[in-house]
């Protein structure tokens, strides 16, 4: 079986690791060569500059929590992380401070900005990476090309408005800021990056992870070439709800949908995606057990869908697959 995943942020990484559980993929593998194939769509929209080097928070979140090597406490970053070149850097006057830039993590970043100003595209620069971590999935960055989310915001500290990257925003401000809008920089030029679009229209099914839907799996759609492989690839596209009880599982996506005139419901947020039979992407949609959806032209399916560990997990995306009338 081919599985493609659209994914961003922990969330989506956790949801990855369900996946292969079911699969057994990855650190649930057997060791014998297995005859499922995951790909991982990846959103770039929270790449970054800083201090130099290129940070790529969504791909290394998934390729160090299915390599083994994500911190379990926090859920991003490297285990057993050191902080010492982030405190020389305070030392210095160094902005910007509010962003936690780890040890082991600035190896990652260091690599990936050696490659790219060698001429390496991010796609490229993604496989070397992965080489070292094994992580029992294709990561593919949805685009090579420059697709940054920036929001603009009433700067508290002047009144005026003006354009911040997304982390300073999710970061600095824990988006606690009054805020107009996301801009999504570079989206409209984008197109996807080798292989994404081919793992879209070649999968047995296409699972839409509980991501942030504006600034995770947002992004991903902006990008050219992707929607429209979703509107016409054979596979089934099925998706999960990042909104149990009306509230997001993770993250900030009940402001972020706000934002973009959706409620944080289950329900607004398929419709916001939209069914296939009409001008959406989706075929079926998975929300959490209690919750209520109804789309037209999408089959809903309630089920528990808190990912408490991968078993757990496994089981949202088995349902997923049910639902499409696929079997692993």
């Amino acid at each position: 079986m081919k599985v493609t995943v659209l994914v961003g942020g922990v969330g989506g990484a956790r949801f990855l690791l369900g996946v292969q559980h079911l699969l057994g993929l990855g650190q649930f593998g057997s060791g014998d060569e297995s005859p499922h194939e995951l790909t991982a769509v990846v959103n770039i929209g929270d790449d970054a500059w800083m201090f130099g080097v290129r940070i790529c928070p969504d791909l290394d979140t998934c390729m160090y929590t299915l390599g083994g090597g994500i911190d379990p406490e926090r859920g991003w970053g490297h285990r057993d992380e050191t902080w010492h070149a982030k405190e020389e850097l305070a030392a210095y006057g160094v902005q910007p401070d509010w962003f936690g830039l780890g040890d082991r993590d600035l190896a990652t970043h260091l690599v990936r900005t050696q490659m790219l100003r060698a001429g390496y595209p991010l796609s490229a620069v993604t496989e070397a990476l992965c080489a070292r971590w094994q992580p029992g999935a294709t990561l593919l960055p949805v685009s090579d090309d420059r697709a940054e989310t920036h929001v603009v915001i009433t700067d508290p500290a002047d009144g005026e408005k003006k354009a911040i990257h997304f982390q300073e925003w999710w970061v600095r401000y824990r988006a606690q800021v009054p805020t107009d809008s996301f801009a999504f920089i570079g989206a409209d030029k984008a197109t996807a990056a080798p292989g994404v679009t081919e793992a879209i229209e070649g999968a047995d099914i296409v699972l839409i992870a509980p991501s942030n839907p504006v600034v995770s799996i947002g992004p991903i759609l902006g990008v050219g070439g992707v929607r429209a492989a979703l509107r016409t690839t054979p596979a089934p596209v099925i998706g999960y709800s990042p909104i149990v009880a009306g509230k997001p599982l993770r993250g900030m996506a009940d402001t972020c949908l706000s934002l973009i005139g959706v409620d944080t419901t289950s329900e607004a947020v398929a419709a916001h995606y939209g069914a296939r039979s009409s001008t959406g992407i989706l075929d079926g949609w998975l929300i959490h057990e209690g919750d209520h959806a109804t789309v037209p032209g999408v089959d809903v399916r309630a089920v528990p869908l808190l990912m408490t560990e991968p078993a757990v997990t496994a089981e949202m995306v088995r349902a997923g697959m049910e639902l499409a009338g696929v079997r692993p």
